[in-house]
């Protein structure tokens, strides 16, 4: 760039600046002049964006999540993959829906399908839609009881294979000849036409299966009709049940097998009404004889009159065993082992039969009962006809009414109570379970028991009079006892329920007759006895309230007599170091504070015994050892039941100079019995004598 210079001779000052130095202020300027436009433009840019997003702002507070009063309909969409999701793009392949104002005017609507299954039809008939109000009322009266048919809705429809036309086609047949009206004579005739055609197959194969007595697997369904009733054999017995449902399905374990569902009529204690019981018949190849299957309808049975008399007859006994009887048994009840299973339980014994205690103190193992529904409330009459219809049934129940199923009170039963027990039907008693619920007193076990295996007692009469006491003693006991039962509402303390038992103390010696005394007693007045030990009771303190609260309101409800024989191992005096012992103690104090029952205590410790019982002990006797005549009387007594002796009246008098107690003259009797039964001889004197010498030479040893 070439540089400017002034004249040496002016007088003006004279700045010399170069061309370059010109050039590069310009292009400062411009810089700083484009760097002010930009910025202006970047703040008008900024300006304008915090506009919008106020606006924005705006437009989003003014629309309010589902406060528009408006539709929106969203349509799934399938891509190639068979993947769905959803648009508001509405579909362009769909067609006019098939139901609609002009189909509306038709009887029967029957929906087809394409056949794959069967190779002799193109088309097949997946449902019928029944539209005709005349067909409605027809059919409600064919189809009257069936499961899952409600004839009075609008839109009645019917899936194939249709079970119930193929179960109730005589009736269906039978309507169409009846009907009198020819407009619906007209519309029966066309349902009655579409349905022979879709079913004349299968309808042909059941009249044959039946005629043949066999059944394939595939076509168990066409014999099972609801409402029907079954037979099955369970434990090695009879057994009727009511047909109610059936399914095809695969058992993880079986395969494929065929679920049968059915009903049971039995009692909870309250009430009578059906159980579900279920059975499973396994794939079978071919055909097999219906009375070969594990479950079938009772007609197919080839002894139906045989079988159905005596589940007739059984039903009738365990509708007699509702509420609470003394009852013996001999034979194998049906328990539960720790994983729930049934397991067979030898019972001979004495039972208390209950369901009522039974649901009670086993809550898990009684199902709650569905209601029995007959309808016409009129008394049943006896009859002889096992019909395994219910619809002719003149009985009525009402789940909600539960006085209908209640009982009264007599002899053989204890019911507090005192309703009258609607009888139940031929049908109903046949579908009666085999089992009925209570207690066995020997092994003090919950279990179910075989209604034709419970006998009554044969109770000894003359169990008290062969208790050797003084006759006004015995007869102070037996008064008490009975009065308790029979008057033991009576009387009340301060406080309600509280002091209404009768509680007996008997102290003495081993052998003198103090659990005999309770046993009589019980005997005598044909009521339980509770023996109670320290095994029902447990060694925590927690346990033994809980369980004997159950044991004392059980018994009271029985009405049985309670034994606690040798009482003083929980009746103990308490002490200062023993806190647990103490808790029993007290436990037991208060709880007995409100049996209501008869409580016989024995101990042969009875100083040993807490001061604070004898208040609530009613009666004490000390029973004395055994002098000579009474002994002489034991002696007696034993011989009497029905041993075998050639024992004269003088050596009784011998053996009873040998001081021992009554349990050990049971012992000696049976010990030398079962010598004289080696020697092939009768019971003499010089068999006893053996065993007294033995048994004293034996004490002599010890001592």
């Amino acid at each position: 760039m070439t540089p400017v210079t002034a004249e040496s001779g002016s007088s003006t000052p004279v700045i010399v600046v170069s061309v370059d130095t010109l050039a590069q202020d310009n292009v400062k300027t411009d810089v700083a002049e484009q760097k002010v436009e930009d910025e202006a433009a970047s703040n008008t840019e900024s300006v304008e964006a915090d506009a919008k997003n106020e606006a924005d702002k705006e437009v989003k507070e003014v629309i309010k999540v589902g406060m528009e009063c408006d539709l929106k309909h969203l349509y799934q969409k399938e891509d190639d993959k068979g993947r769905t999701s959803w648009t508001d793009k509405y579909p362009e392949d769909l067609e006019e829906a098939a139901e609609n104002e002009t189909t509306a005017k038709f009887a029967i609507l029957v929906r087809n399908k394409k056949s794959f299954e069967d190779s002799r039809k193109k088309l097949e008939i997946d449902s019928i839609v029944v539209q005709s109000p005349l067909l409605k009322i027809v059919l409600a009266k064919v189809l009257k009881d069936y499961p899952g048919i409600t004839c009075t809705l609008k839109r009645l429809v019917f899936q194939a294979p249709f079970n119930p036309f193929v179960h109730r086609w005589e009736e269906l047949a039978a309507a169409l000849d009846e009907e009198e009206d020819e407009e619906t004579k007209k519309h029966l005739e066309l349902l009655f036409a579409v349905l022979k055609v879709e079913l004349t197959d299968i309808i042909s194969a059941r009249l044959d299966y039946i005629k043949n007595k066999v059944i394939t697997f595939e076509h168990l369904w066409t014999i099972f009709v609801p409402g029907t009733t079954l037979y099955s054999a369970e434990w090695n017995r009879d057994c009727g049940s009511r047909f109610k449902s059936s399914s095809y399905f695969e058992h993880p374990k079986y395969g494929n097998c065929f679920g049968i569902s059915a009903q049971k009529v039995d009692w909870d204690g309250d009430k009578f009404g059906y159980a579900t019981a279920q059975n499973l018949i396994l794939e079978f190849p071919g055909t097999m004889s219906i009375s070969s299957l594990d479950t079938f309808p009772l007609e197919y049975h080839p002894e139906q009159e045989k079988v159905s008399s005596d589940l007739f007859k059984r039903g009738k006994l365990f509708e007699s065993y509702h509420g609470y009887h003394y009852k013996s048994y001999k034979a194998f009840a049906i328990g539960k082992n720790k994983c729930g299973d049934d397991i067979k339980v030898t019972v001979d014994s004495r039972i208390v039969i209950d369901s009522f205690a039974f649901g009670k103190f086993n809550p898990n193992r009684i199902a709650p009962l569905a209601p029995l529904k007959p309808k016409v409330k009129v008394a049943r009459e006896s009859s002889n006809d096992y019909d395994d219809s219910d619809a002719n049934s003149d009985v009525s129940y009402d789940s909600d009414d539960d006085d209908a199923y209640s009982f009264a009170n007599d002899a053989n039963s204890s019911n507090s109570r005192g309703f009258k027990h609607i009888p139940l039907t031929d049908a109903q008693l046949i579908q009666c379970t085999p089992l009925v619920r209570g207690y066995a007193l020997k092994s003090k076990q919950w279990l179910s028991f075989f209604v034709d295996a419970v006998n009554e007692i044969e109770f000894n009469s003359s169990a008290f009079a062969n208790l050797v006491l003084p006759a006004d003693q015995k007869e102070l006991i037996l008064a008490f006892a009975m009065s308790q039962v029979k008057f033991k509402d009576d009387f009340d303390d301060v406080i309600s329920g509280k002091g209404k038992g009768i509680i007996m103390l008997l102290s003495g010696g081993p052998g003198v007759g103090k659990t005999l005394t309770a046993e009589s007693v019980a005997e005598t007045m044909k009521v339980p006895l509770y023996m109670m030990s320290a095994g029902d009771l447990g060694i925590r303190s927690h346990e033994v309230e809980i369980n004997i609260t159950n044991i004392l309101e059980m018994v009271a409800k029985w009405n049985a007599v309670l034994l606690l024989d040798e009482c003083d191992v929980f009746l103990e005096a308490r002490s200062k170091h023993d806190l647990e012992r103490n808790k029993i103690v007290s436990i037991f104090l208060r709880t007995l504070e409100y049996y209501e029952g008869i409580l016989f205590l024995t101990t042969n410790r009875v100083q040993d015994m807490d001061p604070a019982f004898q208040s609530r002990i009613h009666i004490s006797m000390e029973y004395p050892g055994l002098d000579k005549e009474a002994r002489k009387q034991v002696w007696q007594n034993f011989l009497k039941r029905g041993i075998e002796n050639e024992l004269s009246e003088k050596e009784v008098g011998m053996l009873a100079e040998v001081d021992i107690n009554g349990r050990q003259i049971k012992n000696v009797l049976k010990t030398g019995q079962l010598l004289a039964r080696h020697k092939g001889v009768k019971l003499r004197y010089e068999h006893l004598r053996t065993v007294l010498n033995v048994e004293r030479k034996k004490v002599e040893q010890l001592a």
